[in-house]
């Protein structure tokens, strides 16, 4: 099984501080399953607006989060690097609790489909072993433009 720091994601995936957000993945199957760990800080940036007080991370930076745990997935093999996963879809996105400063959110991102530079990965981000949130992503694969 393959682990990954965070050096090592940045090596993978484009995102760097403060959109990076996934501190480091438990288990790497390229092109099939992965699962990553974001943990959840006050001093992250989003929590001076939201919301003051109470805060409360939003949910499409889980959204971000769950999709850069596929992204590592679809991007790690070697023919890939040096690509970006961008979204083409999302579907069936449910918030089930709230996630706040203190949290660990663990996603699991499973490769459900593949077709040439498409893929769709089924994610499920849990706090305390708890389901957070879950959704289905459609990526593309495709090369930066420079």
């Amino acid at each position: 099984m393959i682990t990954l720091e965070a050096r090592e994601i940045q090596k993978i995936i484009p995102h760097r501080y403060p959109l990076l957000l996934v501190d480091r993945i438990l288990e790497l199957e390229p092109m099939k399953r992965a699962v990553g760990v974001k943990n959840i800080t006050m001093n992250e940036m989003q929590f001076i607006g939201h919301f003051p007080g109470e805060p409360i991370m939003p949910g499409i930076m889980l959204i971000e989060a769950m999709a850069q745990v596929g992204g590592v997935a679809m991007l790690y093999p070697e023919e890939n690097r040096g690509k970006i996963a961008v979204f083409g879809k999302i579907d069936g996105v449910r918030f089930r609790r709230q996630v706040v400063p203190g949290d660990q959110v663990i996603t699991t991102a499973t490769v459900t489909k593949i077709r040439g530079n498409m893929g769709i990965i089924r994610c499920e981000g849990t706090v305390d072993g708890k389901l957070a949130c879950e959704g289905e992503f459609t990526f593309a694969i495709v090369d930066k433009k420079d």
